[in-house]
């Protein structure tokens, strides 16, 4: 089970109408129904894995240590084990900066996981895309962004709790 981090565990920070990362832990507001929803995951016998583009590291405007502190604290905060971070901007030109499937498929090699038997909730495209590319089938979270909307998601809804609602209804 692939999670974006901002936007869907934690509130993206909009300005302009486009969503951006917490700089600081301190910046980091929890979305309320992420501890509960991770919590129904697990009980449906999915694995949260954290999978997050961080570009900021990349442009400078944050440091890596600063990037892997606000992980753990999501991580500790919502009990989840797994974090795939990409900390490139697109220029870099890498495999795991999303909408490319490479940390999807990171984990996926490391936690020796069936994607096709997997799930990913993104609020932006270039998480459905990624998921798409990598197997998954996509949740698209609608966080009312200033962008184009994904039209290859599998399943678009308006909240976390939906989604989770959703897969409860797909796998029970």
């Amino acid at each position: 089970m692939f999670l974006d981090r901002d936007g869907v565990l934690n509130k993206a920070i909009v300005r302009g109408g486009l969503p951006y990362s917490p700089h600081r832990v301190d910046e980091v507001a929890m979305n309320p129904s992420a501890r509960e929803s991770v919590q129904i995951l697990k009980n449906l016998d999915l694995v949260p894995i954290v999978v997050t583009n961080q570009p900021e590291i990349s442009r400078g405007k944050i440091s890596l240590e600063d990037a892997l502190e606000i992980n753990k604290y999501i991580a500790d905060c919502l009990e989840i084990s797994h974090v795939f971070m990409c900390p490139h901007d697109d220029q870099d030109c890498c495999d795991c900066r999303k909408p490319k499937p490479g940390l999807i498929l990171a984990a996926a090699l490391e936690l020796n996981l069936e994607l096709e038997n997997s799930f990913l909730i993104g609020d932006r495209w270039k998480d459905i895309t990624a998921g798409n590319l990598a197997g998954c089938t996509t949740i698209f979270l609608r966080n009312g962004y200033s962008e184009p909307h994904p039209s290859d998601a599998d399943y678009s809804v308006s909240s976390l709790q939906e989604a989770v609602s959703l897969l409860e209804s797909i796998l029970t």
